[in-house]
């Protein structure tokens, strides 16, 4: 009984293990035979956005046209092109959508300059907003008004009630 579940928890935790590892999706024939050349290459797959899948590389999509864009990439560093070279090819081709960090120019400027504005924006929000804030803890009178006469009786009855419990509130 305890070896399968043993066998059961070490199952368990290589699916998860297996499904933890990344997944790439170039194929054998893809390899190039240099292997600094094979390394720019999947550096520059890593940047380069599948155009099918949106939100993944060429070089994790399994996606067709992806792997034509890495063997693509490929052609143009066996063709003796840069990095640079190689990315401008394919942003002349497929426009700026293609890199998956856009280049900073004016028409990404927005795109870049939003997320430390919203940042900012939403901490002198907080800071406003708590600073607006009655403090109770620093002893203002206003904050923490004195009880009525009323709430003081009512008081001093529910305190005497629960010292005796057998009489009525």
């Amino acid at each position: 009984m305890m070896w399968s579940r043993t066998l059961a928890a070490g199952m368990l935790a290589m699916t998860f293990a297996l499904g933890a590892m990344p997944a790439h999706a170039v194929l054998p024939d893809e390899i190039m035979t240099d292997p600094a050349k094979e390394a720019r290459a999947r550096e520059l797959s890593r940047e380069l956005r599948c155009m099918v899948c949106q939100n993944q590389s060429i070089d994790d999509s399994e996606a067709p046209l992806a792997r034509d864009l890495r063997l693509l990439v490929r052609e143009r560093l066996a063709a003796g092109d840069s990095d640079r070279q190689v990315i401008d090819f394919l942003v002349a081709r497929y426009g700026e959508f293609v890199l998956l960090k856009p280049r900073v120019n004016e028409h990404t400027l927005l795109l870049w300059l939003t997320p430390p504005f919203a940042l900012l924006a939403g901490g002198f929000a907080l800071w406003h907003f708590s600073r607006r804030r009655p403090n109770k803890t620093n002893g203002d009178a206003s904050a923490d008004p004195a009880l009525t006469a009323d709430e003081k009786a009512r008081l001093e009855r529910l305190l005497a009630a629960q010292s005796a419990p057998d009489k009525p509130l």
